[in-house]
């Protein structure tokens, strides 16, 4: 497969907002959208999007993951971005609808389709700086991705970083673009001073998450993850990691995690830390950086708690487990 994210269906779902009113869906090509150079999007970076994926099942079968979860964080996240609102049903349609059409493309495990729905202020605008757009586009790409692995299943390296935090606290749980962008020079700087794949940010000591991915700490059989507030996106991924580990009997600790305790537990022979995301679902972590010294996560190598947790949740995904939480869509 091409690198994950960079193969696009030729056609996508989308509809406008104009007018105080939504137009009816339509598929349509996906090798461009049109934008006036005063777009509010443009200039005050009004746009957030989500992401999700379509799972090929044994019997044929596609199955979305967690849809209703995804379509309640957009609904969230352009309302604090102060887009105009839409329809759960509306998001849904556009999901379902453009993923039917596509459903002999979607690949066979590990592969999957991801789903990019992306909602944008479209006015053109440029005097509204302080004043939300009146118009919005919402549309719905899809991309057939393979294992994000791809057999190699390396260990991550993060720097702790205390001084600077991934975005505005008030604006971690939107899912937006500038919140990714804004993390960028953190992480360049990283991978060119240390040789670390991401940062973790840890403003005042409190950690919180990286670039792109919730952080777990797993030690024996507890998880600790920081619990949920402004200042952190509301992983998906991250729910149902918790979900699962709580349906293992193992005990899941959402609350404030120190740098301080994080280096204690990360030293025992058993502590996992891993990343949770749509793409990887969980990836392990081998090494912290921090003060420019290097601490080992346990053993350095992928935890056996990760990779269990990791297995349990693709066997939902892909139809080899049971689906007791009902996260699977099939359509």
């Amino acid at each position: 497969m091409a690198a994950f994210g960079t193969v696009f269906m030729p056609q996508m779902t989308m509809a406008t907002f104009e007018n105080s009113g939504w137009s009816k869906p339509e598929l349509v090509s996906s090798d461009a959208i049109q934008l006036h150079p005063g777009a509010h999007v443009l200039h005050y970076a009004s746009t957030c999007f989500e992401g999700l994926k379509a799972f090929r099942h044994d019997n044929g079968s596609i199955n979305l993951f967690r849809m209703d979860s995804n379509i309640k964080r957009m609904q969230q996240s352009s309302r604090l971005l102060s887009l105009p609102a839409f329809d759960v049903s509306l998001l849904q349609k556009m999901i379902t609808d453009v993923v039917k059409h596509f459903s002999d493309e979607a690949p066979k495990p590990p592969g999957s389709m991801y789903i990019r729905p992306t909602h944008v202020g479209t006015e053109a605008a440029i005097g509204k700086a302080a004043s939300p757009t009146s118009s919005s586009m919402l549309y719905v790409l899809l991309s057939p991705v393979g294992d994000y692995f791809s057999g190699d299943d390396k260990t991550l390296r993060l720097l702790l970083e205390e001084d600077g935090s991934r975005c505005a606290a008030h604006m971690g749980m939107v899912k937006s673009g500038g919140n990714y962008a804004s993390a960028l020079q953190p992480i360049l700087q990283a991978r060119e001073s240390v040789n670390a794949d991401q940062v973790l940010f840890c403003p005042n000591g409190d950690v919180q998450e990286t670039g792109a991915a919730n952080f777990l700490l797993i030690d024996g059989n507890e998880i600790i993850t920081k619990a949920l507030d402004t200042s952190f996106l509301h992983g998906v991924t991250r729910d149902s990691i918790l979900t699962i580990a709580r349906d293992m009997g193992m005990t899941v600790s959402e609350r404030e995690l120190s740098v301080d305790e994080l280096l204690e537990r990360a030293s025992k022979p058993d502590s996992e830390a891993a990343l949770s995301g749509t793409a990887a679902v969980l990836a392990p972590v081998g090494t912290l950086i921090h003060n420019g010294k290097e601490f080992p996560v346990g053993n350095g190598n992928s935890g056996a708690t990760t990779l269990k947790l990791r297995k349990a949740l693709n066997d939902i995904q892909w139809g080899k487990a049971e689906d007791k939480h009902g996260w699977l869509t099939k359509i």
